[in-house]
């Protein structure tokens, strides 16, 4: 009598058990712990463009020109869910935050994410090469999954004490369902690390450390300040990001650099008034001409910041009043 025995080999077995596993995970929402649900099935493939706005007409004041000239550093881009987190308005920058935003290192960053990965609260990573200028685009392919649904990513502004551009755990999985296609306007933020208040400050370390903060337009308000504009309420995107999903998941191609596929649209923002700055006056200078005559005496200022962009003009840089000279006072 021959047995009813099936022999399966054991490659076979294995492949089962992958294929069943996949499948249940597929079949059920992913649970996050903070109570959001990706019931999205399947992973999701995404093209991501930075597009940088940095420009002398946007951003007049101090604008640098040259060593270096304004540019933006690697973009460095993490998928991840909630268990994960990159950077956050209000907290602290941690050490691998530090080295990014004041030297635009990514070896501590990365080496924190592997071990994230380990952790299975990071699925990838990504990163691009740097933009030499301030207006330019850098892109690449992303690869979510259900169980790693978050976006975040970050790029330094150079030049800069430790000031960065970045988005914070943005969530790409809504009601079940991959995002069609996002747009986020991305402004500057102080990691907290280092004190100085101009694009070319000298390294001045803040101790003890201070929250990574947003920039505004008034905040730091200090007339020295690179992003000090008073008469704005608010400053214009200083990038932009533009996230939009692929119509199938495929093998990651990255992107050129600085390229700008044909399907994005640059955003053009107006012009940015600045009004001249001007010194204190200089003490009165000498009063010399002969009593006969009467006197007169001078005093100066300079210019700090020139205007720019239709803002207000300089005023009078020299200022003259009638005086009596010294060497006549003895004679009245």
């Amino acid at each position: 009598m021959m047995s009813s025995e099936v022999f399966v080999p054991g490659w076979l077995q294995q492949l089962l058990v992958v294929l069943l596993r996949f499948a249940l995970s597929c079949a059920a929402p992913v649970n996050l712990t903070n109570g959001m649900e990706c019931g999205a099935r399947g992973p999701a493939s995404y093209i991501l463009v930075f597009t940088g706005h940095w420009s002398p007409q946007t951003f007049p004041k101090q604008y640098p020109l040259f060593r270096p000239p304004a540019q933006w550093s690697k973009l460095m881009a993490v998928i991840h869910n909630e268990q994960y987190q990159l950077w956050q308005e209000g907290a602290s920058a941690s050490d691998g935050m530090k080295s990014f935003a004041e030297q635009g290192l990514t070896v501590d960053l990365v080496k924190d994410a592997k071990e994230a990965r380990k952790r299975r609260t990071v699925g990838s990573m990504y990163r691009t090469a740097g933009i030499p200028s301030g207006i330019g685009h850098s892109s690449t392919e992303l690869l979510l999954t259900p169980r790693t649904p978050l976006l975040s990513l970050i790029v330094k502004v150079i030049p800069s004490p430790d000031w960065f551009v970045g988005v914070d755990s943005l969530n790409l999985c809504e009601g079940g369902k991959w995002k069609q296609e996002v747009t986020f306007d991305l402004h500057p933020f102080d990691a907290g690390t280092d004190s100085g208040f101009t694009f070319s400050s000298p390294n001045f370390p803040t101790t003890p450390p201070e929250n990574i903060t947003m920039i505004t337009s008034q905040k730091p308000n200090h007339p020295a300040n690179s992003f000090y504009y008073p008469r704005l309420t608010e400053l214009p995107p200083l990038a932009t990001i533009w996230v939009k999903r692929q119509g199938a998941v495929r093998q990651q191609n990255r992107l050129s650099n600085h390229i700008l596929p044909d399907t994005t649209k640059l955003n053009r923002f107006s012009e940015t008034p600045l009004d001249c700055e001007v010194s204190m006056w200089s003490s009165w200078g000498l009063c010399l001409r002969p009593c006969s005559r009467g006197g007169l005496r001078h005093r100066t200022r300079y210019i700090l910041l020139k205007p720019a962009n239709s803002g207000t003009p300089c005023p009078e840089l020299e200022e003259q009043e009638e005086c009596t000279p010294h060497n006549c006072l003895a004679y009245q």
